[in-house]
């Protein structure tokens, strides 16, 4: 609650949250559903109605239909307000922030901010990208991809070329590779594919790539991605009808823009409860973020996302009870990829992502990594009725635990 001097009336302590991915939806819902009836005023800002799924866009991509998810559905039943527009700047100084709603400037003030820009394929970083490749970026991108790929198709077949050999890229070669058999389908990265898993997944990983016929070449460079071809450092040139961009993220300016402190890759630095340390009214989750922990800086995974999102919550609301906000600690547990529809791999990980001996594979896999993707849903309907369901993750003992300096 804020007073306002003037009038000597009392206000709603205003929250504004910039980003409804993952990370964002999870900090709305979580405080939409501890402060209703109470004195805060919560503000969730993005650009789409629609939520975008981003653990299964490789399906979409290949033209398979996925539930349509609305984001003030989603809401509903907590005291999160949805307000549509693309976020234009934030002033951390003036605490505001301007959007572009409906072609018409507006300002929202805030008291605290939660930002959760996430963050997108790095189309800059490498020349003829913007111009010539496909991203999977949003639904709208992986619609047009899928178009596509559906009119190659049509004409007896052509050569995919997807860049990027993480996670992403994997799951986009097999999807395409097993949706569309007659088309070519070429995974180059700078890194073998399955890299950080256990030699036994790694090998599943690439026999299964083989089986659905992707052509893998790791330890390349795609230095320049022109009409029909990518070239590659030294000069070879590989033919495309089409290329996929999975290779490196970036993150929104708007952070940096607005004085925020950030790391070298534009993220928000974050103390250990992920507030800003610079503007200590402003949290930072997901993707956006530069979260340290005792393994060092996390990186961006659905996993990790929703609990950030859901401490950032649980954070304000002490803060607004006049309690000290928790450190924020989380440690990684798994690596799922699916390979195709009704094949997988998952490898499992200690707390700092280092793989465990322990990974399944193939039917079983599948289902899990079904389970995980679908998790998001039922996870927030549950916090609607009991908030409190929302606050367990594995906290990764002494990997998280960050050693003070002696």
């Amino acid at each position: 609650m804020n007073t306002d001097h003037e009038s000597g009336t009392a206000t709603p302590h205003r929250v504004v949250i910039l980003g409804a991915g993952y990370a964002g939806l999870s900090a709305a819902i979580q405080l939409g559903a501890r402060l209703k009836g109470r004195d805060a005023q919560v503000t969730l800002v993005s650009a789409e109605e629609r939520f975008t799924e981003r653990l299964r866009l490789h399906m979409t991509a290949t033209g398979q239909r996925l539930a349509e998810l609305s984001v003030p559905e989603l809401l509903e039943g907590t005291a999160t307000r949805f307000v549509r527009g693309w976020v234009t700047a934030v002033d951390a100084d003036a605490r505001i922030v301007r959007i572009d709603a409906d072609r018409a400037d507006r300002v929202l003030p805030y008291d605290t901010l939660v930002y959760g820009l996430g963050s997108v394929a790095d189309t800059a970083a490498v020349p003829g990208v913007d111009d010539y490749a496909y991203t999977l970026n949003s639904a709208q991108d992986a619609e047009a991809l899928a178009e596509r790929l559906a009119g190659l198709a049509r004409v007896g077949g052509g050569t995919v070329v997807v860049a990027g050999g993480g996670l992403t890229g994997v799951e986009s070669a097999a999807e395409i590779a097993e949706r569309h058999p007659e088309l070519d389908v070429v995974l180059l990265g700078r890194r073998e594919p399955g890299a950080d898993m256990r030699p036994g997944a790694r090998a599943y990983l690439h026999a299964a790539l083989g089986r659905l016929g992707v052509r893998e070449r790791g330890g390349v460079e795609v230095t320049a991605v022109t009409p029909g071809a990518v070239e590659l450092a030294g000069g070879e040139r590989v033919a495309a009808d089409v290329v996929v961009w999975t290779s490196g993220t970036r993150v929104s300016p708007l952070a940096a823009a607005a004085g925020l402190t950030v790391d070298e890759r534009g993220r928000v630095v974050t103390d250990a409860t992920l507030r800003s340390v610079s503007h200590p009214e402003v949290y930072a989750v997901g993707d956006a973020a530069a979260i340290r922990q005792g393994y060092g800086v996390m990186h961006g995974t659905c996993q990790g996302g929703m609990p950030t999102g859901v401490h950032a919550a649980v954070s304000i609301v002490r803060a607004l009870r006049g309690r000290r906000p928790r450190p924020f600690r989380f440690g990684y547990y798994h690596t799922p990829v699916s390979l195709g529809r009704h094949d997988a791999v998952v490898q499992f990980t200690h707390p700092d992502d280092r793989p465990r001996r322990m990974y399944l594979t193939g039917r079983l896999a599948a289902r899990y990594k079904e389970v995980v993707s679908a998790a998001p849903w039922p996870t927030w309907g549950r916090m609607k009725k009991m908030p409190a369901s929302g606050v367990f993750w594995p906290r990764g003992g002494r990997f998280t635990r960050i050693r003070e300096a002696s």
